[in-house]
């Protein structure tokens, strides 16, 4: 399953980390649909019915435009299907977070939007999952393995916990200043991103209307699948992850790759990396840097650096020269005593100072 996620990237981060190849394979950056830019927040700690976003064919948005052009919109967690009456969308009966890769044709919540071609991709820093120990829940972050610039090709160990496909990161350092984002009908070939690698999950989305009339809604759910070999010991389900620019372009090009095939690209992927971390982020109500840092569960020990979590710790300090998101969602400047205090409190200094050593096995 897949019931809370992060994403702290702001929005102008967000288009320029989550550029798109078309049919053609030339690099595109997506630009926000008129007006969802302010729609989204980032959070460290998102849960169902927050919005997040998603990226889709612009085609869905202008009948006129390329299948294989791409936006950002801005999404609520929770599809609520076109056909729902009530003019209420709270007031469904059951919960469509999360879809089973497996039910999606036999569920007219799903099928419908499947045959559409209305798929889409879910952008995240990473997803959090909990594994039970008996009473006990520990709670992780899932990812994509992080390599910091310039170590690309140095040979560096990752964790235990790590998938060990190291090969199939990209190189990654702290986010940079944000360009503006584009406006519309403008196209511009990408420049390499060296930020955080985004999450992306493969999910279907809709368009509801209350019945009475009203702004349209457009709402998604993650598709899962069954959880991969290293992922297995913390929950049994999983995202289905599109890993790679090609996985992206074919999930989201409805015109060319039609609904089985597209299909076929939800497997489990040994792809993604993980970390414990605190149960502080339990609570959706929480929203700080510290639901992301990594702990060790049965030591009061701070972990091992390694290669992905030392680029965590770089992000998650730059994050802090950016807006932070407060529990509301609204953005704040942090301050110097809070932002001393979490670096002392979290030992994330000592963490820094480590970043060139070599981490162990």
């Amino acid at each position: 399953m897949c019931g809370r996620i992060a994403c702290t990237l702001a929005p102008d981060e967000v288009s320029r980390a989550c550029g798109y190849s078309n049919r053609g394979g030339q690099r595109r950056r997506p630009r926000w649909r008129d007006g969802d830019a302010d729609k989204y927040q980032p959070s460290y700690n998102k849960s169902p019915q927050s919005t997040s976003p998603v990226l889709v064919s612009q085609r869905h948005f202008d009948k006129e435009a390329p299948v294989d052009e791409c936006v950002l919109a801005s999404m609520r967690w929770g599809l609520v299907p076109a056909w729902f009456r009530d003019n209420n969308p709270n007031k469904m009966q059951y919960s469509t977070n999360n879809c089973r890769s497996e039910n999606i044709l036999e569920k007219k919540t799903y099928k419908d939007p499947l045959v559409k071609g209305q798929r889409c991709v879910i952008l995240a820093d990473g997803f959090y999952e909990w594994r039970k120990t008996g009473k006990d829940k520990q709670p992780f972050f899932i990812y994509f393995p992080q390599t910091p610039s310039g170590d690309k090709n140095k040979d560096q160990d990752e964790p235990e916990t790590s998938s060990g496909n190291r090969e199939e990161s990209e190189a990654a350092c702290s986010p940079g200043e944000g360009s503006p984002v584009l406006t519309e009908g403008e196209e511009e070939a990408v420049d390499e991103w060296t930020g955080w690698k985004l999450l992306t999950m493969a999910g279907l989305f809709d368009c509801w209307t209350p019945p009475d009339g009203g702004e349209p809604l457009y709402t998604y759910s993650v598709i899962t699948v069954n959880a991969s070999p290293n992922l297995q010991n913390i929950h049994h389900r999983m995202p289905a992850i599109l890993d790679g620019d090609e996985e992206v372009r074919r999930w989201l090009d409805f015109g060319q790759v039609k609904s089985l095939d597209a299909l076929k690209l939800l497997e489990s992927k040994n792809s993604l990396t993980f970390h414990p971390v605190s149960s502080i982020v339990n609570n959706s109500r929480n929203n700080s840097p510290e639901c992301l840092q990594p702990v060790d569960p049965s030591s009061k020990k701070e972990p091992k650096p390694t290669a992905s979590s030392k680029m965590m710790m770089s992000w998650l300090e730059n994050s802090g020269k950016r807006k932070a998101p407060d529990a509301t969602g609204d953005t704040k400047e942090p301050s110097k005593d809070s932002a001393a205090t979490s670096l002392k409190s979290t030992g994330l200094q000592q963490w820094l100072q480590g970043a060139n050593k070599k981490p162990r096995t």
